[in-house]
């Protein structure tokens, strides 16, 4: 496959439908799959405490359970909630990364269409041009689903005590305790983080994808390892907006309610967050659950630009949502 070939494979091929479908395939496989490691990563992200923490900055008595390390926060899990625990938040997180995923794709594939239509003359080069359409798309997907992903985070914060029984009685209550903006709290940090990760995230990958395309590789495709190192390169450069997003979802009424039961009491601001952080924890506190983040974000990658590139093929091969294009798509398809 030639480099312009692989350029716009993703971006070109397939009608809207078709990609809008493929992508809610791709996040719907791939969120079920890296369901458990999400949950060991969200508790390890609302942790406070340190077993090692040099300072022993530390003033109250850890409460909860202790996690530390990815395979011991899984056996602590399964050992006080079972297997069930390793899905909590399962369902929001479900129609999060369907909805996030059918929109991230349509709205990447559209915003490339509209700048080949006005560089035209002077075509973007390949990387500025996967960067500005990622983090664009990422940006949008992020703020149209955000209140899945709090609910997703507070479910998954959730012990043996039940804060939200089901779906529609939390939605239910945060709406009662805590108005429409409880919905959105921590988008601020989220929006700084999806940004620059999806930009970076698809600038790495569409760069990395031609030349490992040429390879023969065992039990792996070139687009499932791009997906893999883009991923690693992106979060690792952004994890610590992440973390702060999560601590900012459980404030509210019910913040001493969750199985980590002494997290703080933030400003809600992103950069307040942070500074608190330092502040308690150390540097190193913005980088509780990394390794687990890596672990889980490159096979979700991975998977997830695999499932997408066969679905797409799937769907396109069947003619499910062919029909005449809008007119404007129509004069920007090369």
């Amino acid at each position: 496959m030639s480099n312009a070939v692989a350029h716009e494979h993703l971006k070109d091929e397939g009608t809207r439908l078709q990609v809008t479908a493929a992508g809610a395939t791709s996040g719907l496989i791939s969120r079920f799959i890296i369901a458990p490691l999400d949950v060991v990563k969200i508790r390890l992200q609302l942790q406070t405490h340190s077993l090692s923490d040099p300072l022993n900055r530390q003033t109250t008595p850890p409460q909860g359970p202790i996690y530390k390390g990815t395979l011991p926060t899984i056996r602590t899990i399964l050992r006080n909630e079972g297997i069930p625990g390793l899905w909590k938040g399962n369902v929001p997180a479900e129609l999060l990364y369907v909805c996030y995923s059918a929109v991230q794709f349509t709205a990447y594939r559209s915003i490339t269409q509209l700048l080949h239509h006005y560089t035209s003359e002077n075509p973007l080069p390949p990387s500025a041009e996967s960067f500005i359409a990622g983090a664009t798309a990422g940006g949008f997907a992020t703020a149209t689903t955000y209140p899945l992903d709090l609910l997703r985070t507070r479910f998954a914060a959730q012990g043996n005590t039940k804060i939200y029984t089901s779906l529609p009685s939390a939605i239910w209550r945060i709406y009662t305790d805590e108005g429409p903006r409880g919905f959105f709290r921590g988008l601020g940090p989220g929006l700084s983080q999806i940004i620059p990760f999806m930009g970076i995230f698809f600038a790495a990958y569409e760069t990395l994808r031609p030349p490992l395309s040429e390879l023969h590789l065992p039990f792996s495709t070139g687009g499932a390892v791009a997906g893999m190192i883009a991923s690693v390169i992106a979060k690792t450069g952004t994890f610590p907006l992440d973390l702060v997003r999560k601590r900012i979802q459980v404030q509210g009424p019910t913040r001493s309610l969750y199985v980590n039961r002494n997290i703080p009491e933030y400003s809600g601001t992103t950069w307040g967050t942070l500074r608190a952080i330092v502040q308690r924890e150390g540097f190193r506190g913005l980088y509780r659950g990394l390794t687990v983040s890596l672990v889980k974000a490159a096979p979700a990658s991975a998977v997830t630009m695999w499932t997408y590139e066969r679905s797409l093929r799937f769907y396109v091969g069947l003619g499910i949502g062919a029909g005449p294009e809008p007119a404007e798509e129509r004069s920007d398809t090369k």
